[in-house]
């Protein structure tokens, strides 16, 4: 856990990287080396993605940065994108020296039972092998109204929290007085995802700061980070919030 999360802080900032199954090869993740060049540059402690990453996105020099390797995958161009199934074994992970793996989730989703049932048998195995396993999630199904409803967002949290995760990513709720509820209904840490990219770096940093004041261990951010025009100078900007308790004007007027 001390490859992805700060020692000193138990944050941590992770850039996911794991869009080209979901969505192809989108801006920003056309050239894997360069990109995780820049967010390691920028300070953050992990990225994560599939086994692609690693292959072909290894440095050989550079900045220290852990890594995450994503288990399961859907394409947007499948019958359902929301079905997640698992592409990878804990084992692989381990084979390639990954700090870490993660699932995703949909709570609430037609296929529900599979996922669930996939989240537990790759829960034991790292119990197994005492690999530290992120989980993605998200409430998205038919009696799911919204993403970002607290109802919705704590109770996914709690169901990897309760089949033995070691920390959670999922949805903000869009207020520091209902994440809280998240986080307080969680044994374990709470991660925020970026989400579709945003229109302002400001509007950005307010949901970062507000979400790590009410207990959030930190943020997995994916195309707000490796999309922006500086990422190295972004990732800083958000360390600084995320391990240094910056405010978010303090932060905006960060520079090179």
């Amino acid at each position: 856990m001390e490859r992805i999360v700060d020692r000193k802080t138990h944050r941590t900032v992770i850039v996911p990287m794991d869009h080209g199954i979901t969505a192809g090869p989108i801006s920003g993740l056309i050239d894997l080396r360069a990109t995780v060049d820049k967010v390691a540059e920028g300070g953050a402690n992990a990225v994560l993605g599939h086994m692609g990453l690693p292959l072909h996105g290894h440095r050989g020099y550079g900045k220290d940065i852990g890594l995450i390797i994503h288990l399961s995958a859907s394409t947007r161009l499948g019958p359902d994108p929301n079905h997640k199934v698992l592409v990878t074994r804990v084992t692989d992970a381990i084979k390639i020296g990954a700090d870490a793996v993660s699932v995703h989730i949909n709570v609430g989703a037609d296929d529900e039972a599979e996922m669930l049932t996939d989240l537990g048998r790759v829960a034991r195995t790292c119990d197994q092998w005492g690999m530290p396993l992120l989980a993605m999630m998200y409430p998205r199904g038919p009696k799911v109204q919204s993403e970002h409803e607290v109802e919705y967002v704590k109770h996914a949290a709690r169901v990897g929290a309760e089949l033995g995760v070691d920390m959670i990513k999922t949805n903000y709720t869009g207020s520091p007085e209902t994440f809280k509820e998240v986080v307080q209904g969680c044994q374990i840490p709470v991660v925020i995802a970026g989400g579709p990219k945003m229109g302002t770096e400001h509007e950005l940093f307010e949901m970062i700061y507000d979400a790590i004041r009410v207990g959030a261990a930190g943020v997995s951010i994916g195309r707000n980070v490796f999309q922006a025009e500086d990422p190295i100078l972004l990732v800083r900007k958000i360390s600084k919030l995320v391990h240094e308790g910056y405010t978010v004007e303090e932060a905006m007027k960060l520079g090179r």
